[in-house]
């Protein structure tokens, strides 16, 4: 809860990428909330009585999420499905003025191609571009914590998914604060 707060506001794309372990750490653990708060929450140091209870109330939030939206197996909360659906917005609005942003124009169809690369291999067209980056450096954060090898291939275009995710996230950032079509107003 602490961390995916203070990620929420510096970087979102750590914080979905953050929520989606949370989900499948709760998944680990069978959204047991007794393992839950026995393998997790009782193993951090230095929380106040009212910090371990915000962070069990919070971890006990998800698991009821995770339960009334069917996601106990797979897929991800309404909480984080609308991050994803915010960066689509944000992304098409930054795609809809070239001029303006032409770094994010050239980001976006430099990673264009790995990213429906991506997309055909693991045989899900029906996703868009930015749910697929998502997903492809989540599987490669997974792989990497199980120790499997990468391809270079592979490597190149995480590499290049990131650079792109993290100028969406630095844009995201500005338009959170009001900073990116200020002078609109």
């Amino acid at each position: 809860m602490f961390t995916a707060s203070k990620k929420k506001r510096e970087n979102i794309a750590e914080y979905l990428l953050y929520m989606w372990q949370i989900e499948d750490l709760i998944r680990a653990h069978n959204l047991d909330t007794d393992k839950i708060k026995s393998n997790i929450i009782d193993r951090y140091t230095g929380l106040t009585d009212e910090q371990v209870k915000q962070l069990t109330e919070w971890y006990e939030s998800l698991v009821d999420m995770m339960r009334r939206e069917g996601v106990q197996d797979k897929g991800h909360i309404q909480l984080n499905k609308n991050v994803i659906t915010d960066l689509e917005d944000l992304s098409a609005r930054l795609l809809a003025d070239p001029t303006r942003f032409a770094d994010y124009h050239r980001a976006y169809y430099n990673v264009l191609p790995d990213l429906v690369e991506l997309r055909s291999k693991a045989g899900e067209n029906k996703k868009n571009e930015i749910e697929t980056a998502f997903e492809a450096l989540y599987g490669i954060l997974l792989l990497r914590l199980s120790g499997k090898e990468i391809s270079p291939q592979t490597e190149a275009a995480a590499t290049n998914v990131s650079k792109f995710l993290a100028l969406l996230a630095a844009y995201y950032k500005k338009d959170y604060n009001n900073e990116l079509f200020k002078d609109e107003n």
